[in-house]
């Protein structure tokens, strides 16, 4: 019996993908470059205080009684950033983020901050 070389080609190639993804199990490898690998470190912690912000306006205004204004903490974002992504952001970070996602939210209508003082 005889059995097509580009099959048995096909074949080895698929179990040497397999090998490779059972070896690596799923971890994403870092970056080669060191410097693509600081800009990829500073995009994920700015962009997980600004999803901490959001949580943070989001729970205080649910948190908020009928017509009195949500009231949003930075102490609120750094508590979000800590529990849900291990952040331990400065309250500078914390309020700079708040501020940004507060603008960007219009929260002014029925939001108070402690982020701007």
């Amino acid at each position: 019996m005889s059995h097509d070389p580009g099959g048995l080609l096909f074949v080895a190639l698929g179990l040497v993908l397999v090998a490779a993804g059972f070896v690596w199990q799923g971890r994403v490898l870092r970056p080669l470059s060191v410097k693509r690998a600081q800009a990829a470190v500073i995009r994920d912690r700015s962009r997980n205080l600004l999803r901490s912000a959001d949580m943070a306006i989001a729970e205080a205004r649910r948190r908020a009684a009928r017509d009195e204004p949500a009231i949003v903490t930075v102490e609120d974002v750094t508590r979000a950033a800590c529990q849900h992504y291990g952040l331990f952001a400065e309250r500078e970070e914390a309020a700079a983020a708040l501020r940004q996602r507060y603008e960007a939210a219009d929260c002014r209508l029925d939001c108070m901050t402690d982020a701007f003082s």
